[in-house]
C-alpha cells in the first residue's frame, strides 16, 4: 500500500473564464536498442538507437488508454500540478525537462536515424480544450476544461503509488500510443504537442548533422 495519498475535492481548484484548469504530463523514456538486430532484414549496422517510448494509464469510465492529468489547484504552480498528477495517476518521478545525446528512433524501426548533439528542450506541449460532463459545476457549467500538456521524462517508477488500485500502466511506442488514445484532445496533445516538440529540434539541428560523418535519415519518423 502506497503511503502517499491523492488529492481529492475540487475547493481549491482554478478556474479561468468558465473553463476548469487541468494540467497533466505524457510521461516518456527512451529505450535502447542494438541495431545489430534490424528490423528483421539482415539490414542492422553495429549501432544502437534510443526508442522513445510514452506511458499511458488505463480508464476507470470506458476503453481507451489516457495520459496522466487532473486539476490545477491554487496552492501549486502548473508545472507542480502536472509533476503530482503523474505521481498520483501513474506512479512516476521525472523531469519536465530533457537533455539528450545520440541517436533515436520515434516509431522504433531501423533506418529512421537523427543525430543529436547535447540538446535541452523546453517540455510545455500546449493548451488543450475539452468538455466533461462529470466535471461540470457551478464554476463550469459546460464541463469545459482547459489543459496545459508537458512531457516528462519518467527517471523513476515506483511499485505502489496512491491510484494504483484502478490504475495499470502500460509502456508504448508512439504509433501504439496515437491508437489507443481515448480522448481525441489527448491524441492531438500527443501528434501535435509531443512530435512536433521533437521535429522542432531536428531542423533545428539539421545544420549540425550535416557536419558529422553518421549520416542522418529523417524521412519516415513523422510521416
Amino acid at each position: 500500500m502506497s503511503e502517499l495519498v491523492a488529492r481529492t475535492g475540487r475547493h481549491q481548484q482554478r478556474y479561468e473564464a468558465g473553463c476548469r484548469l487541468v494540467a497533466g504530463c505524457i510521461p516518456f523514456k527512451y529505450r535502447n536498442r542494438n541495431c545489430e538486430e534490424g528490423d528483421g532484414d539482415g539490414d542492422g549496422d553495429g549501432r544502437s538507437e534510443k526508442i522513445v517510448e510514452v506511458l499511458m494509464i488505463n480508464s476507470t469510465s470506458g476503453p481507451g488508454l489516457l495520459f496522466p492529468k487532473g486539476g490545477w489547484e491554487n496552492d501549486e504552480t502548473v508545472e507542480e500540478a502536472a509533476l503530482r498528477e503523474a505521481l498520483e495517476e501513474a506512479g512516476v518521478r521525472g523531469h519536465l525537462k530533457d537533455k539528450f545525446t545520440g541517436f533515436f528512433s520515434l516509431f522504433g524501426v531501423s533506418g529512421a536515424w537523427v543525430y543529436k548533439r547535447s540538446l535541452a528542450f523546453q517540455e510545455f506541449l500546449g493548451y488543450y480544450d475539452f468538455k466533461s460532463k462529470t466535471l461540470q459545476d457551478e464554476f463550469s457549467p459546460e464541463g469545459l476544461c482547459k489543459a496545459a500538456m508537458f512531457a516528462l521524462l519518467v527517471k523513476e517508477e515506483l511499485e505502489s503509488w496512491p491510484e494504483q488500485s484502478t490504475r495499470q500502466r502500460s509502456w508504448l511506442t508512439v504509433p501504439e500510443a496515437i491508437e489507443c488514445c481515448r480522448h481525441p484532445w489527448m491524441q492531438e496533445a500527443l501528434e501535435k504537442g509531443f512530435l512536433k516538440l521533437y521535429a522542432d529540434h531536428m531542423i533545428s539541428t539539421s545544420k549540425e548533422a550535416n557536419h558529422i560523418d553518421s549520416p542522418v535519415h529523417c524521412q519516415g519518423i513523422f510521416d
